[in-house]
């Protein structure tokens, strides 16, 4: 059954235009051509990133954190409470006020500190600025220096400055050693991202970005099956452009630096917009939905690649807006740039003072407190 499986999968008619096929990308007379196989190549490579990620982020993120003011907070822990904690982690992490009223009669617990634990329930689980930190650099890291090799390798290409170069002779194509590397660490390193997505910072748009490394992996994989190779490293060459901004403008907002952040974030917008929604659409898919049909009739592969392309083209827009957005309350009312897409939480700072200016209005009221419950005497005098 597997056998019939695959035969029926790498069938020509789905991957080739009409009478071409898997015998012209053959090696012969000392061309290389790519090949299915060769994806393999890809699992260890994203093994290797996970672990260069983690001595990069303790070798290089933390002291480059430390240098920038960015520490590790300490965090008030929310008291022992098993009852409390198996509703927290089975029911929900934010009780209604009905909830909360049922809480306290089997607790024991008044309103107040019920709410308390669960604020502080949640704190001890909301990811640290040192976290982030690290993972922004990271990637800062990865995006920049991929942007530059990709450019390296495309500089002299005919096909970055004449797309229709991406179908002279397609699809044999030869392979180049720059191309096979730039393929291979693009795809090792969206594996990572999401071998590595359960215990990344959990962001607002989780789903977007798990769609977007599946699209991702699947249009670098199939491209490569099908010898559209030259397409595939210009897609990856405007994609790689714009996200190192955005990675900086993290790391600064993480570590205080508001103008660093908002210029760098302005800067993002405009390599963004002008990358994603300008040249993408109607430079990269324009050459591969418009022309290619022009060459050869239409056959699944096209569809397929150019579904993907469309795909990660609505998350664009996605993005955009949001984007668009906060440049727009920027530029308008000078505030602060928070990047909607991810880090739209509290801050450390701004919870601790919650908890702080708390305590302090509790203790008038109700006397002193002691681990953010209030300390009953039971009507003792001071001297007793």
């Amino acid at each position: 059954m597997l056998s019939e499986l695959s035969e029926w999968f790498w069938q020509e008619r789905l991957w080739f235009p009409e009478g071409l096929g898997w015998a012209d990308l053959e090696d012969r007379d000392g061309r290389v051509y790519a090949k299915g196989r060769d994806l393999w190549a890809a699992l260890p490579i994203a093994l290797v990133f996970l672990i260069i990620r983690q001595i990069f982020e303790r070798t290089v993120a933390t002291p480059l954190a430390s240098l920038l003011g960015v520490k590790e907070t300490v965090r008030l822990k929310a008291p022992h409470n098993p009852f409390l904690e198996s509703y927290y982690c089975k029911v929900t992490k934010n009780p209604t006020q009905h909830s909360v009223a049922g809480l306290c009669k089997q607790t024991g617990y008044s309103e107040r500190q019920v709410q308390r634990w669960f604020r502080r329930r949640r704190n001890q689980d909301r990811p640290s600025l040192l976290k982030k930190f690290r993972e922004a650099s990271w990637r800062f890291t990865f995006y920049l220096l991929a942007f530059i090799a990709g450019l390296a390798s495309l500089i002299d290409k005919p096909w970055l400055y004449d797309t229709k170069e991406m179908w002279q002779g397609f699809p044999v194509l030869t392979l180049l050693p720059s191309q096979y590397w730039y393929y291979m660490i693009e795809l090792g390193f969206y594996g990572s991202l999401l071998l590595s997505v359960a215990s990344d910072v959990k962001r607002k748009d989780f789903k977007e970005h798990i769609i977007h490394h599946v699209a991702t992996i699947l249009l670098i994989s199939f491209s490569w099956c099908v010898n559209y190779i030259r397409a595939g490293t210009l897609i990856m060459l405007v994609h790689d452009s714009s996200d190192y901004f955005l990675e900086s403008a993290k790391m600064f907002n993480y570590a205080g630096w508001r103008n660093a952040c908002n210029y760098i974030f302005i800067v993002f917008a405009a390599v963004f917009i002008v990358t994603r929604l300008i040249i993408f659409p109607f430079w990269i898919i324009y050459w591969t939905w418009v022309y290619p049909v022009t060459v050869y009739p239409p056959f699944f592969g096209y569809y397929f690649f150019n579904g993907l392309l469309m795909i990660l083209q609505c998350l664009h827009i996605f993005w955009a807006v949001l984007i668009i957005r906060i440049a727009l309350r920027f530029l308008t009312n000078n505030e602060k740039v928070d990047d909607d897409r991810s880090d739209k939480d509290e801050t450390d700072e701004s919870e601790e003072d919650e908890e702080e200016a708390d305590d302090k209005k509790h203790a008038k009221k109700n006397g002193p407190v002691q681990n953010g419950f209030t300390v009953h005497n039971n009507n003792h005098r001071k001297t007793e």
